[in-house]
């Protein structure tokens, strides 16, 4: 029995190169297609794939959105994404929102089918040249999260306004303390997570959500 498909992908020639490619042996099937995240969320309303095909640069909800919005109402599709996009930072936020499976189009076609049957028997599949900088993406989460959890709710408060560029008079100014506490909890924060300087740190609090740019 053919594995049914979707195919999620604003370029209507990318959809019907992919339909052809993996029908033409008979092994797979595609159902359904949508050249839009919106389309794609109604389609799936009315049918069930064993796996989605899922663009990243889709117009009106991108792919990852689609993927936050499926998972959130607990829909069990098995989904692959299918990106041009190798930098890590869309590869996490993929996996953090549930993805089965995460493929570069420039990837050969016996690799996509790889993946594909991967994810049809439970399990999941990642471009592989991408895994080592997964791997090294997660220990460093892992990390900031140690170091997080050590802030105080007080440094935590003083690690924002120093991102959001405050100098110590203003962030004293802020919280009504003194300018030499301030400088106390620039010294403890710059400690706990481990960095030098103000760049440091902000860059560690925008990665981490404490401040949004």
């Amino acid at each position: 029995m053919a594995v049914k498909l979707m195919i999620a992908d604003d370029h209507s020639m990318i959809r019907e190169g992919l339909k052809q490619l993996l029908e033409l042996e008979g092994e797979f099937e595609v159902i359904e297609e949508a050249k839009d995240g919106e389309e794609c969320i109604e389609k799936l309303k009315k049918i069930i794939p064993d796996v989605l095909l899922l663009d990243i640069n889709l117009p009106k909800k991108n792919g990852l959105q689609v993927l936050e919005e499926i998972r959130k109402e607990k829909k069990n599709y098995k989904i692959l994404i299918l990106t041009v996009h190798n930098e890590v930072e869309y590869l996490m936020k993929a996996v953090e929102a549930g993805t089965n499976g995460y493929l570069l189009k420039d990837s050969e076609s016996s690799e996509l089918k790889k993946a594909i049957n991967h994810i049809v028997n439970g399990q999941d599949y990642i471009q592989p040249t991408l895994i080592p900088a997964l791997n090294a993406k997660m220990i460093e989460k892992d990390s900031d999260a140690v170091m997080l959890e050590s802030l105080t709710k007080r440094e935590i408060e003083v690690l924002k306004l120093l991102t959001v560029g405050m100098y110590n008079k203003e962030v004293a100014e802020k919280l009504s303390i003194s300018e030499r506490t301030v400088k106390n909890h620039v010294s403890n924060i710059f400690k706990k997570i481990n960095v030098t300087d103000r760049t440091q740190a902000a860059v560690f609090a925008i990665r981490n959500g404490l401040v949004t740019i």
